[in-house]
């Protein structure tokens, strides 16, 4: 009887695993488009190779899917998807903009003395546990934004209620960008639904002081549709800080006829995924803030960016790094 029973149980592993495993190919297919393509979706010119390299990635998460089943997993689905993830180091969506180069950051004014400047590093996508403790890690006061949640990461509000301050990232309409989060303001938008929009955010975030968008080239281009977001966002108490996922900003117009400073990002540190390059964005941050007395750099949570900001800590030195906190 009890030789019975062993066998069933073992019967019910097999089935459990060939299930999650259709399950995990699946989230896994989507995520590896999602993430290899999240940069140049909507180009035409890195379609062709895009393609290509998402069929190989598609192909090696499917081998491991194979070799999955044929032991039965001691840890739980959770567990397994964030262990794949992170084997073939699948991030989610990055940088939007509207050309193939990110858009130059604010007009800033030249100061002939700065005393100590500030620079700030967002970190934007922050979505998994596993983020925030690779972030803390580095010990210096980087800004985490978290994504709202969604079906892919539905604990992102949950993680952040731990920290003392964070960001929020806000998906907006971009131009061209096929690799969208859920729940995404468009132009389109009455003022009524992206008030309620913003109320969902607050009360998902409910210490959220400062938002940036998530892509939104297309939104932050429309007077009306940010003026209706900033309405909605003042009623809250919360400033929006521009990515620039567009040079043809409106939000600076915007924020001056509110009355209120206009935040941008001056760079983005991993428009190229590469320690070397990431450096050069960062000391790029660097002589801006020296020139200005202020800067704001915007990067992911990816391993290369978060290891050329551990090797970097020697060139802060010049700086003050803060939170967006402390910033104005």
């Amino acid at each position: 009887m009890a030789k019975r029973k062993s066998t069933q149980k073992k019967v019910q592993q097999t089935h459990n695993i060939i299930k999650y495993s259709s399950i995990f190919a699946i989230v896994l297919l989507i995520l590896s488009i999602t993430a290899v393509g999240g940069y140049y979706f909507g180009f035409d010119a890195g379609k062709k190779q895009m393609k290509q390299r998402c069929e190989k990635k598609q192909k090696m998460i499917l081998e491991e899917l194979k070799k999955a089943t044929k032991v039965t997993p001691k840890k739980s689905r959770k567990e397994r998807l964030n262990a794949l993830l992170e084997k073939h180091k699948l991030i989610l969506a990055s940088h939007e903009y509207e050309n193939k180069k990110p858009p130059k950051g604010a007009k800033r004014e030249v100061l002939k003395s700065v005393a100590k400047p500030k620079l700030a590093i967002i970190i934007d996508d922050v979505s998994f546990a596993r983020d925030v403790k690779r972030i803390k890690s580095l010990k210096i006061p980087l800004t985490m934004s978290f994504l709202p949640p969604n079906k892919i990461h539905p604990d992102s509000a949950k993680i952040a209620s731990h920290e003392p301050y964070y960001m929020v990232h806000i998906p907006l309409e971009a131009m061209h960008f096929n690799a969208q989060e859920s729940s995404v303001l468009h132009v389109r938008d009455s003022q009524q639904v992206i008030m309620k929009r913003v109320q969902s955010i607050k009360k998902l975030f409910p210490k959220v002081k400062y938002v940036n968008n998530h892509t939104g080239s297309k939104f932050t281009a429309n007077e009306i549709a940010m003026n209706r977001l900033m309405f909605a966002l003042r009623k809250k108490k919360i400033m929006f800080i521009d990515s620039r996922t567009t040079a043809k900003t409106k939000v600076p117009k915007v924020m001056k006829n509110y009355g209120l400073p206009y935040i941008a990002r001056d760079v983005f540190l991993d428009h190229a995924a590469d320690i070397k390059e990431i450096k050069k964005q960062i000391k790029k941050a660097i002589a801006i803030a020296k020139r200005s007395g202020s800067a704001i750099a915007i990067g992911h949570p990816r391993p290369d960016t978060l290891q050329a900001i551990r090797e970097s800590k020697t060139l802060f030195k010049d700086v003050r790094l803060v939170g967006i906190n402390d910033y104005l």
